[in-house]
Parts: C-alpha cells; structure tokens; sequence
C-alpha cells in the first residue's frame, strides 16, 4: 500500500507540472497587452513599460516560467497588480466558499444518492425502479446553471423560503444561503450517482459470494449493505475524484447566479482585467485540489479492493 501510494504521489506532482506548465502558455497566448487593459488605452509608453518589467513579462518566457516556478517552492504565488496583496492571501480567501459549496453539494447528493441507487437495484424492473429511473435521468438532463435559475424564481422570489445572494454572517445563517446553490449543483449528482450505484449493485447482487449470503438466510439489506455496497460503491468513489473538476466549473455559474464570493467570481474578474499573478494563483489552486482529489479516490479504491494495487 504504501509503495503504491508513493507512486501516485510521484504521479501527481508530474501532473500537476505539465498542467501548470501548460496553462501558463495558454494564458499567456491570449491576444491582448495586460498593460493596455489596467492603464487604460491613455497610458504612456513609459508606463506600459514599467508595468511590463513589475509583471516579469519583459522577459523572455522560459525565465517567466522559471520565476514562476521559483516561487512556487518558496511558497509564494506572487502579488496582485492592482492591491499589491499576495496572491496567496486573495485566492485562500475565496476559496473556502468554493470549497464549502461543492462540499455540502456532493454531501447531500451522496447521503440521497448511494441509498437511493441500492434501493432501485433491489427492485428492479419494478414500477418504483422505472419512476425513480425517470427521475434521476430528468435531473442529470439539466443544467446545474438552469437549475440555479429556477431555484431562484420559485423558493427565493415566489416562495421567498430561502436567501438567494451572499453568504450571511454566522454559520446557521450561512447554511440558509447555502441551500440554493448546494441545490443546484448536486441535484445532478444525485441521479448520476443513483444510476451508477444501481449499475453497479445489480453486477455484484449476481455474483457467487452474494448468492451463497442469501443461501444462509441473511437479510436482503444486510447483504446489499456488508456484502454488496463495498464493491458496488468502488466506481462511484472514482467519478466522485474525477469529477470535482465538473464541481468547480459548476461553481463559477452558481456563484455568479448567486453572487456569491468565492474562486470562480475570482478568475473571471482576473481574465477580464488580464490580472496574470491572480489568474495562475487561482488555476494552480484548482489543478492541485483536482489533481488531489482523483489521487484520494484511486487511494481509496486501492484500500477498499487490494486488486486496484497492482495496475499502477
């Protein structure tokens, strides 16, 4: 276990390289001065000048990936254009809004999701199997951004149950603020995840081991939950690490919609202003929490079915 959890750390730190790597090209292969775009089209050649040299863009783009490196391992993302604060500081600011959001998110949808699945494969081809099939496909169809809008209209403007911008100020009221976006965002997570539960549960409900459990009389329940649900949970556990990348896309339009703070508003507003520092701070953030999380689930598996071991 522990070799191959040295193996897939080494495998993520090459990953996280070749990403940033890659980004960092791409961001600055965007067409456009940055230092026409916070000057203003009135700024001086004197001043576009200086702003290149604060920024480290007079120079060629190897060294600027060194330098950007550099920092890294000192632990320093560098400083924001325009407020001079660290890079650091802003991005950890608003992440744990986006953290907090996709956690409660995939929370509820897991908690409703994983019975739910279990369930339908314990009657199948049932009428309850066929409604919660209809059902579960209708709320992976829609977008989590549509979702965020009817949310909206109908519990905080029609019903006016619920808040539906900002955080509030404490943490049961923030949890109030959260509803509608962990809505929004999860619901499709419980249907994707129901049906790759009951896919799952139903091939292993038909294996040999299964089988001989119902043989000595034991509940239907409690071999789904001992027997079954171990293994049929494995592929779950490795879309839930690939897919926090589909969780913080989805933040971006749930917080917009929403107003609330966090990472997606924050990138958004650094591409407009061609804030660089604050754009790579932030993608090296997301690159690393997605790299990280699919490192857990292959872990996790590992640990739940020794066989995964041997692949890597």
């Amino acid at each position: 276990m522990w070799l191959y959890f040295a193996k897939r750390t080494i495998l993520a730190i090459a990953i996280i390289a070749i990403a940033v790597t890659l980004l960092f090209l791409m961001i600055m292969a965007v067409p456009g001065d940055p230092a026409v775009v916070m000057l203003g089209p009135r700024a001086t050649l004197e001043m576009k000048e200086q702003l290149h040299q604060q920024m480290g863009l007079d120079k060629p783009l190897v060294v600027q990936i060194g330098t950007f490196f550099g920092g890294l391992l000192r632990g320093d993302l560098g400083f924001d254009v325009f407020s001079r604060r660290p890079v650091a500081d802003i991005v950890f600011e608003q992440l744990r809004y986006t953290i907090e959001l996709i956690l409660v998110s995939i929370l509820w949808a897991v908690v409703i999701a994983v019975p739910l699945g279990c369930f339908s494969a314990m009657r199948r081809n049932t009428l309850v199997d066929h409604v919660v099939g209809v059902v579960t496909v209708a709320t992976i169809a829609i977008p989590s951004f549509v979702m965020a809008v009817y949310a909206v209209l109908i519990f905080a403007v029609s019903l006016r149950w619920l808040p539906a911008i900002g955080v509030g100020n404490g943490f049961w009221d923030g949890l109030t603020y959260l509803v509608l976006p962990a809505f929004a965002i999860g619901i499709g997570w419980v249907g994707y995840i129901s049906r790759l539960v009951r896919a799952s549960m139903l091939e292993i409900l038909g294996e040999n081991h299964v089988r001989t459990a119902r043989s000595f009389g034991i509940s239907e329940w409690r071999i789904v939950a001992r027997y079954a649900l171990p293994l049929a949970i494995l592929p779950t556990v490795t879309i839930l690490g690939i897919g926090v990348a589909w969780l913080l896309s989805s933040a971006v339009f749930i917080e917009v919609v929403f107003a609330r703070p966090g990472i997606g508003a924050l990138i958004v507003n650094a591409v407009n202003t061609r804030n660089y520092p604050v754009v790579m701070g932030v993608v090296l953030v997301s690159t690393v929490i997605i790299v990280t999380a699919t490192t857990l689930s292959d872990l996790v598996n590992a640990f739940l079915d020794p066989r995964t071991r041997e692949k890597l």
